[in-house]
């Protein structure tokens, strides 16, 4: 059993995360709402508020999933501003198109979603003025490349957000998150959406290993972003990095 977490820890190909994300796609805006007791969806809001947004060119939403951030800056911009989703799962942008023309979504008619892999972006050098990720960095299979192709799309002046999941450094959180994460997460998300790819074995994993705090604000200013903002959510629980091209 030991050998076999240890390789859904290390397995992030790209062939096994769109597999995953394919079986638990039905219901994975009821999981993540679950699990997180509904805090995330204040945290996309917290990164909508955190970005600049002033210009007319089109925004961008890598790893869209079914699209929660990308509808939310849609209506945060108005008419006039394109916002494209990207994400190589396509069940999940079937499910993000039907969320686009449900009662309650506010006005959607900008938004677009494509099936695009983030390590491989098809838009020309500068394109948008914004560029987010949220909960979907980690499941990129090279964490790198996915940065360089977000920065190289963001136009100078533009702002690359990467909204993620942290670990908390408080003493005796730190040790309830952990546990939570381990043992408790894995079962009741197995409980709603059954999958044949270990996904609620896979999250905690992909959380422990992902690089947070000054880690990952380097990485981003090794592909050429600037001025990186830390903002913990939640007591650490996630954390928005903001910085600028």
């Amino acid at each position: 059993m030991v050998n076999q977490v240890s390789m859904i820890q290390l397995d992030k190909s790209g062939s096994r995360v769109r597999k995953m994300f394919e079986e638990i796609a039905p219901r994975y805006d009821l999981m993540n709402h679950v699990l997180s007791l509904g805090i995330d969806i204040s945290w996309r809001k917290r990164t909508v508020r955190e970005l600049r947004l002033d210009g007319v060119e089109p925004i961008l939403d890598c790893c869209t999933g079914t699209g929660d951030l990308a509808l939310m800056l849609s209506r945060r911009v108005g008419s006039g501003v394109r916002v494209i989703g990207t994400d190589f799962c396509l069940p999940m942008l079937t499910r993000a198109e039907k969320k686009k023309t449900t009662a309650g979504e506010g006005d959607a008619s900008e938004v677009e979603f494509l099936e695009a892999d983030t390590q491989s972006l098809p838009f020309q050098d500068g394109t948008f003025q914004a560029v987010t990720v949220a909960f979907g960095l980690r499941n990129v299979e090279d964490t790198d490349q996915g940065l360089r192709e977000m920065t190289r799309v963001c136009r100078p002046g533009g702002q690359v957000a990467v909204l993620e999941f942290s670990k908390p450094t408080a003493p005796g959180l730190r040790q309830v998150y952990s546990a939570y994460f381990k043992y408790v997460l894995p079962r009741i998300g197995q409980s709603i959406a059954r999958n044949g790819q270990g996904a609620y074995e896979y999250l905690p994993s992909s959380v422990t290993e992902f690089p947070c705090g000054q880690a990952l604000a380097q990485r981003m200013r090794d592909v050429g972003l600037k001025d990186i903002r830390i903002i913990p959510l939640t007591f650490g629980i996630a954390t928005l990095y903001v910085g600028e091209r």
